[in-house]
C-alpha cells in the first residue's frame, strides 16, 4: 500500500463576501478539512460556511460539465457539450450582437470583491461600459454615501475594534451574518472592556452581547443619528479640531440640526431622550476611539442614503478618521513604498459611451464602481439607452438577489443570449442559454490582490485540489473567450503561473512567495495618514475634506439636508418584511450544502408574540404570507422581542431550481413579495425593505394537511 501524501494549501474562502483566508488541509488529493489562516486570523477559527466547502467540492449536485439549453427558457431541458461547443455558442452571441448594436449591447454582472479584475477587464475590451454587481441589494446607498462626502467608497476604510472604547451598531448583526476575523476582534474588544450598544427591529445574537440594546421602529434609525448630532453639536462634544481642520459644511449642518432634538428623536424612534443624551455624551468621552458600523446589506428604505451620511457625520464631528480605534483609511502597495501591481483593467481602451443604468449621465452623482443592477431590465425591455442583447452573469443570482424576480426576470427573457458562469445552479442560470461551470475556490489559483487595510499585503487563492468533473478556472474561460472575439491581446498568458508572474513583475515578487504563510506583507508596521496634515490622503473629494454639504449632491441638484420624512407605517393588517442572514448560510447559495442544509434547511417567519395573538397563531404554526397577489406559506416563529410592525426572515429560500434537491421548495422565497421595488433610491440601492406583507393562520388537521 503507498504512503498517504499530505499537504496544506493556502487558499482565501469564496463562500461569501468576506472572503478569510483559509488554510486547507489535503490528503492523497482530497480535502480532508478547511481552517482559517493563523498568519492572518491569528488562530484557524473559520465559521461553518467556510468549514462546509469541503462538501460543496465533491457535490454531484454542483454543475458539473458546460450545459446548452435544449428547449424553452426555464423548462430545464439541457444538453451535455464540451467546452469547445459551449464557448462557440457564447462567442458567437456576443459577436452578433457587437456587430450589430456595438459592444455596449453587452452587460457583465457579479458578486463584486477584490477578485474582478478580470471580468472588469473583459467586458472593457469588448467596448462596453456596463459592469455592475449585486450592490443595489446589498450597500450601494452607504457606498455612495462615503463616495460623495469623503470621495472614497465605504470598503475603503478599515475598523479598529482592537483599540476601539465604544461602538454602535446598526441593525449589523455582526456575530450572526458574520466575517470570522471581525467578529473575532469584536468579542475580543467587549472582553477588553469597549461599551457597545446596539439598535434593530428585533433581539438577536448580537443584542445579547450589548451594554444597550433598542428595538427601535424600523427605518428610525436616522432619527436616532439625528438626536445624537443634535446633543453633539448643541453641547459642542465634537472634536472642534477635527472639524475645523478637515469638515465642510459644519455651519449648514448645525442649521439643519436644530430642531432635531433627542425629545423629537424619541417620538420617531422609541427610544427614550434621556437614552440618546446619556449616549451622546459616552460616544463625545470616547472620541476619538468610536466605531459606529455603517452596515452591510444597506438596501432597506428610500432614505437610507441619508441615514448612511449621518453616521459619517458622527465619525467626522468625533474625529474618528484615522484615529486608533475609530476609521481607519486603507493603504495600498503605494504607500509601502512599492509600484502598483499590475492589473488587466488598465489594458483595454477607455470606454466612453453612455451605461445602461444611467450612471454618468442620468445618476450623475452615484459611482460606476457597483452600478444599478435593478436598472437592467428596463435598459433590456426600453433599449434605453441603448439595445441590451447580452448578459454574461458570473456567479451571481439576480433573481434570488433582486426584488421583484418575476419583473427581473421579463427582461432577461428577451436577450438574445443569456450566459451563466456558476458553481452551483442559481435561479438565472436556470433560464440562461449556457452555463459554464466555474472549477471552485477550493479547485483554482486565482490572480494576485491588494488586501489595503492599515497594514497592505498581497493576498492569493492558490489550488487545493484538482477541479472536480468539467470545470475551469476563471482565467481560462475568459482567456478561451477573448481568443474567440479577438481581444486576446488584452490576456496574454498561456497558465496562471505565467498570469501572476506579469502581475508581480513591478514589485519584484515572486509566487513561491506566498509558500510560506499564504500571503505576502507588505510593511511590518501600520501605516497612518498625518491627522493634521496628512488627510486629503483620504479625502479625495474636490476640497480634499469631509463634505458634510456634499459637492456632487449639490451641483446635481441633491441637497445634502433634506427634510427628515417619517418612515410610513405598514396599513391595517400588514407587516414590514425585513430580511437578514444567519451564520450557517449565504443567501440562497449555500441552501443545498449537504452539511448545512441539515443545520438550517427551512426559514421561518418571525412576528411579534402580541401580534401573533391577535391573529390567533402559536410558534410553528403553518402561516400564509400575501402581497400583491404573491402568496406562499412558512412556520412561525413567535417571539417577544420582534417590533410589532415587522415580521423577518431569513434571506434566499424557497429554491425553485429542481436539480438542487435538497433546498427545492424549502422555505418561504422573500424576494418575490418585493413587486415593484426594482427602482433606483437616491443613495442607489433598491428600497427592499418598503415592503409590507400580510399574514394569516393556516388551518391544518392533525396530520399537518392544510384544511381549506
Amino acid at each position: 500500500m503507498s504512503e498517504s501524501t499530505r499537504k496544506k494549501v493556502f487558499n482565501v474562502c469564496a463562500t461569501c463576501s468576506v472572503r478569510c483566508p483559509i488554510e486547507v488541509d489535503v490528503e492523497n488529493g482530497a480535502v480532508k478539512h478547511i481552517w482559517g489562516n493563523p498568519h492572518l486570523l491569528g488562530g484557524r477559527y473559520l465559521c461553518p460556511r467556510g468549514t462546509a466547502q469541503k462538501a460543496t467540492q465533491t457535490d454531484t449536485e454542483r454543475v458539473r460539465y458546460p450545459l446548452i439549453r435544449d428547449g424553452e427558457r426555464g423548462s430545464g431541458k439541457w444538453r451535455r457539450a464540451s467546452w469547445d461547443e459551449a464557448l462557440d455558442y457564447v462567442a458567437d452571441g456576443l459577436k452578433a450582437a457587437i456587430q450589430k448594436y456595438g459592444g455596449e449591447s453587452i452587460v457583465l454582472g457579479d458578486r463584486g470583491g477584490p477578485f474582478n479584475d478580470l471580468h472588469k477587464a473583459f467586458i472593457k475590451a469588448l467596448g462596453s461600459p456596463n459592469y455592475f454587481n449585486q450592490h443595489a441589494t446589498c450597500s450601494n446607498s452607504v457606498h455612495n454615501a462615503h463616495n460623495g462626502m469623503a470621495g472614497q467608497r465605504r470598503n475603503t476604510v478599515a475598523y479598529d475594534y482592537k483599540n476601539c472604547n465604544y461602538t454602535i451598531l446598526y441593525s449589523r448583526n455582526i456575530l450572526e451574518s458574520v466575517g470570522t476575523g471581525e467578529a473575532k476582534d469584536f468579542i475580543d474588544a467587549l472582553e477588553r472592556g469597549m461599551k457597545f450598544t446596539y439598535t434593530d427591529v428585533r433581539w438577536n445574537y448580537t443584542a445579547a452581547k450589548a451594554d444597550r440594546f433598542f428595538m427601535l421602529r424600523p427605518g428610525t434609525d436616522y432619527a436616532f443619528n439625528l438626536g445624537l448630532i443634535n446633543v453633539i453639536v448643541r453641547e459642542k462634544l465634537y472634536d472642534a479640531e477635527f472639524v475645523n481642520s478637515w469638515v465642510v459644511g459644519m455651519r449648514e449642518l448645525s442649521a439643519f440640526i436644530e430642531p432635531h432634538t433627542p425629545e423629537w428623536a424619541e417620538k420617531e424612534t422609541g427610544i427614550p431622550a434621556r437614552e440618546i443624551i446619556s449616549i451622546a455624551h459616552e460616544l463625545a468621552d470616547a472620541k476619538p476611539a468610536v466605531i459606529l458600523h455603517q452596515g452591510w446589506m444597506t438596501a432597506r428604505n428610500e432614505n437610507d442614503y441619508y441615514m448612511r451620511r449621518s453616521i459619517y457625520i458622527l465619525y467626522g464631528l468625533l474625529g474618528a478618521y484615522e484615529a486608533q480605534g475609530g476609521l481607519i483609511f486603507n493603504k495600498n502597495e503605494t504607500h509601502c513604498g512599492f509600484k502598483p501591481l499590475r492589473k488587466f483593467v488598465d489594458l483595454p481602451p477607455k470606454v466612453d459611451k453612455r451605461r445602461f443604468d444611467g450612471i454618468g449621465w442620468k445618476y450623475k452623482h452615484l459611482s460606476p464602481d457597483y452600478g444599478l443592477g435593478q436598472m437592467l431590465p428596463y435598459a433590456i425591455l426600453n433599449e434605453d439607452p441603448n439595445p441590451i442583447k447580452a448578459f454574461i452573469c458570473y456567479r451571481f443570482d439576480p433573481l434570488s438577489a433582486f426584488p421583484d424576480p418575476e419583473a427581473f426576470k421579463e427582461g432577461l427573457m428577451k436577450l438574445d443570449l443569456l450566459v451563466s458562469v456558476d458553481i452551483n445552479y442559481s435561479h438565472t442560470a436556470w433560464v440562461s442559454d449556457v452555463i459554464l461551470p466555474e472549477a471552485m475556490f477550493l479547485e483554482r489559483t486565482d490572480p494576485v490582490i491588494v488586501k489595503g487595510g492599515p497594514k497592505p499585503a498581497l493576498w492569493i487563492r492558490r489550488r487545493a485540489v484538482e477541479p472536480k468533473y468539467d470545470s475551469k478556472p476563471k482565467w481560462w474561460i475568459i482567456k478561451q473567450l477573448a481568443e474567440r472575439l479577438g481581444i486576446g491581446q488584452y490576456f496574454q498568458y498561456e497558465s496562471i503561473e505565467e498570469l501572476i508572474d506579469w502581475q508581480l513583475q513591478d514589485m519584484g515578487f515572486k509566487l513561491s512567495d506566498f509558500d510560506e504563510k499564504g500571503f505576502i506583507g507588505l510593511t511590518s508596521k501600520p501605516i497612518f495618514f498625518d491627522r493634521k496634515t496628512g488627510l486629503s490622503e483620504g479625502f479625495k473629494t474636490a476640497s480634499g475634506k469631509l463634505e458634510f454639504v456634499t459637492s456632487i449632491l449639490e451641483k446635481n441638484g441633491i441637497p445634502s439636508f433634506p427634510h427628515y420624512v417619517t418612515p410610513p407605517s405598514p396599513p391595517d393588517g400588514h407587516y414590514r418584511l425585513i430580511t437578514g442572514k444567519i451564520a450557517t448560510h449565504t443567501q440562497g447559495t449555500t441552501l443545498n450544502n449537504i452539511y448545512l442544509n441539515e443545520i438550517q434547511s427551512e426559514n421561518k417567519l418571525w412576528i411579534n408574540r402580541a401580534e401573533a395573538e391577535k391573529l390567533g397563531i402559536q410558534d410553528g404554526d403553518l402561516v400564509e404570507v400575501s402581497c400583491d397577489g404573491i402568496v406562499q406559506t412558512a412556520r412561525a416563529g413567535v417571539s417577544d422581542y420582534v417590533h410589532p410592525e415587522v415580521v423577518y426572515t431569513l434571506h434566499g429560500y424557497g429554491r425553485e431550481v429542481p436539480l438542487q434537491t435538497r433546498a427545492y421548495k424549502k422555505g418561504m422565497r422573500d424576494n418575490t413579495f418585493m413587486k415593484g421595488l426594482l427602482k433606483v433610491s437616491v443613495g442607489g440601492n433598491c428600497p427592499i425593505a418598503d415592503c409590507f406583507v400580510r399574514v394569516v393562520k393556516v388551518q391544518e388537521d392533525r396530520m399537518g394537511v392544510q384544511v381549506s
